[in-house]
């Protein structure tokens, strides 16, 4: 027979042991649930593939069946591409001029207000020079009054240096079409 001493100490050396036992039963049980997990993911993409695979079809068939419907190549071709729509609008050009505008007197505005200034100042010299007729509220018109555009080009370049400090002048392309709308453009070299 053990004493007690002896008894206590294998009861404990054998407690361990079963304390080892059950996290190892832990860490085998989810590598048992990740592997039905893969299985269940690998299960969702295949129905997911078929899916797609079906969904391909129809359109196959409704693109063959719109081929039938669809117009001739050659309607196609009679819509013009952005190329040749600038092309067009370069020909409806009746009248262009270069001008150089002074823009010194956005100077005399506060720092925070000058380019904005500067820039309804492109815009009066423009109305003025090419001689674009203002809007007045008591006329009626039937036809859409001409448009001024100014481009991206040149507001960037009045913008350049900031709100405080515009360019004294800035040289420009003023493009008038047979609409009378006019557009500008930084001139060439600037």
């Amino acid at each position: 027979m053990k004493s007690k001493k002896e008894e206590d100490i294998t009861e404990e050396e054998q407690r361990p042991e079963e304390k080892q036992e059950e996290p190892a039963e832990t860490i085998e049980e989810p590598e048992v649930e990740e592997e039905k997990a893969e299985e269940i993911l690998k299960e969702e993409d295949e129905k997911a593939e078929e899916k797609a695979e079906e969904k391909k079809e129809e359109t196959l068939e409704e693109l063959v069946g719109a081929e039938e419907e669809a117009p001739a190549p050659a309607e196609e071709e009679a819509q013009p591409s952005k190329k040749e729509k600038k092309a067009e609008e370069e020909e409806e050009i009746v009248e262009e001029r270069t001008y150089t505008i002074p823009l010194g007197k956005a100077w005399i505005t506060p720092p925070r207000r000058r380019a904005p200034r500067a820039m309804r100042m492109v815009r009066a010299f423009i109305n003025k020079h090419m001689k674009l007729e203002a809007r007045k509220e008591g006329e009626e018109e039937e036809e859409e009054p001409a448009q001024l555009v100014i481009s991206r080009e040149v507001n960037e370049k009045v913008w350049e240096r900031g709100i405080e400090k515009p360019p004294r002048k800035i040289r420009v392309r003023a493009a008038k079409d047979k609409d009378g709308n006019v557009t500008v453009y930084l001139a060439e070299g600037d």
